[in-house]
């Protein structure tokens, strides 16, 4: 039975005014600032207030939110911010020289303050009002602060009645501070603006990637408020949250019922995070709730603790990625933007997961289109926060490149695909000069998306070894490798009887015909087995194509499905998948040309139930069959 401190003696000794405590600071120290809307506001309005009295003081801190007077350059001389993620209120003064940045991941900011590479002289922080046994809460920001605490050789606490009480790892005994700053005042917010429609289909294509019973980071921000959007309404379930933080959209992930937690690996039916960002609503939720459990970022943004986690979804932003795969994401060029912040944690975390996956998100332009984010090259002096050898999924609102595991060739079409179609074959020129494909590699012709969800079907096939699902899209300039192993997986009769030649070999222009189309008058599609195992290259088991011949109004079309695919509905599936397309854009007909030996398409046809003429041609030694769509 937990025995009561008398605790309340010392708390009223160490209760002060904001002048007097700041007022013990020496000069010529490091100042560790609370984080986000965690930042004790009362006590930095008071540094810097008291800032004649200061000198070459360092002012140390994950982010900040709000008025920052002592970062304005009339104190320069008094304060100098030390950042490990540049945000609005600081990008000024580190941009033009009177701040530092350091980059480190979040995982090792407590570890840099423990062994002493940045030593801590003092903590401002703030907490709730203690409770009965002398126990405060450092609410909505754990993160960092609570090891600034712990290294801190003083620290200063402004006591905020509407500083949340949360759990987890997130209370300090008042005896742990040395000096107490009673002020009540409304915690900084973090307000999210309105999703636009670019990022809300980002949001969507993200959210198709995350299977049931995945565990998420979610992050703050427009494209996480876009990701959680589209959960709520894609169907998936029994979702958890392991995340460094989070804002108000988690609100609604919850009461959807989409996260339950119950599926998690480790701290089960507990959403676990670091440090919060968002509005009253958001605090007020997470108040003495038990859903939620802060825990410092050497805990939560550590890659061997992320990874026990089943099905791991990393979701983080870039401002540029070029066509090999590197990230930037905490500079524009060289001058610095944001920070490392939690991305390669969790990329790596991610990656070692069992079924996991990450995904950076990016626009594919900026400054109102003019500019591509998928690059040749990166700007000079941007960095590389998250490595080609590293990245996973790219996502635009064009489209998803699956980039693990693959080579730069196969790399780059798969960005161009998902590039804005302004600057695809621009890039694809690049691309050439580089030598990074072939020289003869056809241009995008599609001026659209390759990934149009509206064109995508699931069906099942019976195979010998049970059922499996299907998938049926559009074909993709990054499958010519998927569609050469089809193809080497085809008998000599198929073979004959799709090129109406005995092929050995797939020369390279015969392989880029099969995507050489711009998927509007002329489509392709694939149908891809999604029986595979954790990681499994996809696999092309079959492929559709129709040509428009404009003048007629009528589609050439033509189907190939892998031997051992054969017979079980999916060449089917596919000619319906294409006619409803192909009725879609107001084409009247299909027309088939086939070799009169080829008895299992002549039977195919048939039984389609479409056929309105058929005739053979005895000079080409061939049918003609005509379809109604």
């Amino acid at each position: 039975m937990a025995v009561k401190e008398d605790w309340t003696e010392k708390y009223k000794d160490k209760v002060v005014s904001a002048k007097v405590a700041i007022s013990k600071i020496r000069r010529g120290t490091r100042i560790l600032l609370g984080t986000g809307c965690g930042v004790p506001y009362h006590l930095v309005q008071e540094l810097s207030k008291n800032a004649r009295e200061m000198a070459d003081n360092e002012i140390v801190h994950l982010l900040t939110i709000g008025n920052t007077p002592s970062a304005d350059p009339e104190f320069q001389n008094q304060f100098r911010h030390n950042t490990f993620f540049v945000s609005d209120n600081i990008r000024s003064a580190v941009a033009e020289g009177r701040a530092d940045y350091t980059p480190a991941p979040l995982s090792d900011i407590p570890f840099l303050f423990r062994t002493k590479r940045i030593p801590l002289d003092v903590a401002l922080i703030q907490v709730s009002p203690p409770d009965e046994f002398g126990y405060c809460s450092l609410g909505i920001s754990v993160d960092i602060t609570k090891s600034g605490v712990e290294y801190a050789d003083l620290v200063i606490a402004q006591v905020n009645e509407r500083m949340p009480v949360t759990y987890g790892d997130s209370f300090i005994h008042v005896k742990e501070f040395d000096y107490l700053v009673p002020f009540t005042e409304p915690l900084r917010e973090f307000n999210t603006p309105d999703v636009s429609e670019r990022k809300n289909r980002i949001g969507e294509y993200a959210a198709k990637l995350i299977e049931n019973e995945s565990t998420i980071e979610v992050g703050i921000g427009t494209i996480a408020k876009a990701v959680t959007k589209n959960l709520i309404n894609s169907g998936v379930q029994d979702l958890g949250i392991h995340t460094e933080t989070f804002s108000d959209s988690i609100i609604d992930l919850i009461e959807s019922g989409v996260v339950t937690n119950q599926k998690k690996s480790i701290n089960k039916g507990k959403v676990t995070a670091s440090f919060a960002m968002g509005t009253k609503k958001l605090y007020d939720f997470v108040n003495n709730n038990p859903l939620f459990e802060f825990r410092e970022t050497s805990y939560v943004n550590d890659p061997a603790v992320i990874c026990q986690n089943r099905k791991m979804v990393a979701i983080n932003s870039a401002l540029e990625v070029d066509l090999t795969g590197q990230v930037c994401s905490d500079s524009i060029g060289h001058a610095f933007y944001s920070g490392i912040g939690g991305q390669v944690d969790f990329i790596r975390g991610a990656s070692r997961s069992e079924g996991g996956k990450s995904i950076i998100c990016v626009k594919s332009t900026a400054l109102q289109g003019t500019v591509s984010k998928i690059v040749a090259h990166l700007s000079e002096g941007a960095g590389v926060v998250t490595t080609r050898g590293d990245v996973d999924v790219i996502i635009t609102e064009y489209g998803h490149a699956s980039l693990r595991g693959k080579t730069i060739r196969e790399r780059v079409l798969s960005l161009i695909a998902i590039a804005h179609p302004d600057f695809r074959n621009g890039l694809l020129e690049a691309a050439k000069e580089m030598k990074y494909v072939f020289e003869d590699q056809v241009p995008f012709l599609a001026r659209g998306t390759y990934f149009p969800i509206e064109y995508e079907a699931i069906t099942e096939a019976q195979m010998p070894d049970g059922p499996i699902s299907v998938r049926v899209r559009l074909i993709r300039p990054d499958d010519s490798d998927r569609i050469k192993d089809l193809f080497y997986g085809l008998s000599e009769d198929s073979i004959f009887f799709r090129f109406l030649t005995p092929l050995r070999s797939l020369r390279r222009q015969t392989l880029q015909d099969f995507y050489r189309v711009d998927q509007e008058s002329d489509i392709s599609l694939v149908a891809v087995a999604e029986n595979g195992g954790e990681g499994e290259r996809e696999k092309i088991v079959g492929a559709g194509r129709y040509l428009l011949n404009r003048s007629k109004n009528q589609a050439e079309f033509a189907l190939l499905v892998k031997d051992e695919y054969q017979g079980r509905g999916i060449g089917t599936f596919v000619l319906n998948q294409m006619m409803r397309i192909a009725k879609s854009k107001g084409v009247n007909a299909f027309i088939a040309y086939v070799h009169p030996k080829n008895v299992a398409m002549i039977n195919f046809i048939h039984r389609t139930g479409k056929l309105i003429e058929s005739r053979l041609s005895i000079e080409d030694n061939q049918y003609t069959f005509i379809l109604r769509l």
